[in-house]
């Protein structure tokens, strides 16, 4: 039975899992995004951000040999010093203001092969504020506003012209003998 079993098997052995989460981590350092199966990235979220988190607690830490153990125990788990070195020297000050949620994933499809589902999971960057999906019911609401007052204000301009176009109709009386007087002379002629 698996009671008490929290933990994405991925179809593999224990130590083949540790080893394919240390080469994911390292690729995703590396590139800062990559692209692989949606259970692989969901597997490896948990996985990344607890070394990030190594790597912040590093930097906080005032003690010497405090911040060489928190980089120890992030070799022990992703086993690439150089994407260690990376993450503590230079991508950690992306995540210093951030209290975790360090990844992305991104669904992208099924993959031609085999039809798996893949994903694509990237580091978040520092100054990332996230992703807002649009309010379609407010924007409806107003864009129906902003049609109504338009034809509020066609409505008005109709009407204005209106007003005056029934003021000079009483003064064409009065402009037509004038006309009247100029046919008259170019008859005339």
């Amino acid at each position: 039975m698996r009671h008490s079993k929290r933990r994405h098997v991925l179809g593999v052995s224990g130590p083949h899992r540790s080893a394919m989460m240390g080469n994911l981590a390292v690729a995703l350092i590396t590139h800062g995004r990559i692209e692989t199966t949606l259970s692989k990235a969901k597997a490896l979220r948990p996985f990344i951000e607890k070394v990030i988190t190594l790597a912040k607690k590093a930097e906080k830490a005032n003690d010497a040999a405090r911040k060489l153990h928190f980089r120890r125990l992030a070799i022990s788990r992703v086993r690439d010093k150089q994407a260690v070195a990376k993450l503590f020297d230079e991508l950690v000050t992306e995540f210093t203001n951030r209290p975790g949620g360090y990844t992305r994933i991104y669904k992208i499809g099924q993959r031609v092969g085999d039809a798996a589902e893949m994903a694509l999971i990237e580091l978040i960057d520092g100054n990332d504020e996230g992703y807002e999906k649009p309010k379609k019911k407010a924007a409806k609401k107003s864009a129906k506003k902003k049609v109504a007052k338009k034809v509020a204000k066609e409505v008005d301009a109709e009407e204005a012209p209106a007003e005056e176009a029934e003021a000079p109709a009483e003064e064409a009386p009065a402009e037509e003998p004038a006309a009247e007087e100029a046919s008259e002379e170019t008859k005339e002629d």
